[in-house]
């Protein structure tokens, strides 16, 4: 587990492939409220909800080509809240139900620094925490990814700002409760949702 802790104390990146030769779009997933239910500080694999539509989400943007990255903030981890080994057993979740569709995930990067953290992850403002565009510009060098095709997908007005921080192409929020001023390019329902805008997205720039 150690070995995808990039400092040793807050910052995850786990890369799962090699990095393409081609340079390619990527799809960038907030966790909570977009893969799984946000029922406040997700630690334990029990507590981990997979959304119906998140997981042929996931698998229609791979049939589209895009390579997919969890990018999420994890001030659990910096409140003392839960370990990395909690992390995990929840990451370990939503790959398995990947996994049983027969798809999954190139990345999975996190950050738990926070203003309020504990003893050294007690950090305000770290540039991988969002709306900070560090996990993204991460994501993209280690899978080759193109920002200008690239997209996010968030639930929380700080996701969207870290995706045009970066020079993402498009900027989804989901609202499952209502419609936010975040100043994303289209306000969804779901992930699956979501995935459809930015697929139409993509068609319509390449007819002009």
């Amino acid at each position: 587990m150690a070995h995808h802790l990039v400092d040793g104390v807050g910052l995850w990146a786990d890369i799962r492939s090699e990095r393409p030769a081609e340079p390619g779009p990527v799809l960038f997933l907030d966790r909570d409220g977009v893969l799984i239910e946000d029922r406040g500080y997700v630690g334990i694999a029990a507590e981990t909800r997979l959304y119906p539509d998140a997981v042929a989400a996931v698998a229609a943007a791979r049939a589209l080509d895009y390579r997919v990255a969890i990018v999420t903030n994890q001030s659990g981890i910096g409140r003392g809240l839960y370990g990395w080994d909690g992390f995990v057993a929840v990451q370990q979740e939503i790959d398995a139900a990947l996994h049983r569709a027969g798809t999954g995930l190139d990345a999975v990067l996190a950050c738990a620094y926070h203003a309020e953290g504990a003893g050294p992850y007690g950090v305000a403002d770290h540039p991988w925490r969002k709306p900070q565009p560090g996990m993204i510009l991460e994501g993209l060098r280690r899978l080759n990814g193109v920002a200008a095709r690239s997209a996010l997908v968030g639930d929380k007005a700080s996701d969207i700002a870290a995706a045009r921080a970066a020079g993402l192409g498009t900027a989804v929020l989901v609202a499952r409760g209502g419609s936010p001023d975040s100043g994303a390019d289209a306000v969804v329902r779901s992930l699956a949702d979501a995935v459809a805008f930015i697929a139409a997205t993509r068609a319509t720039q390449a007819q002009r």
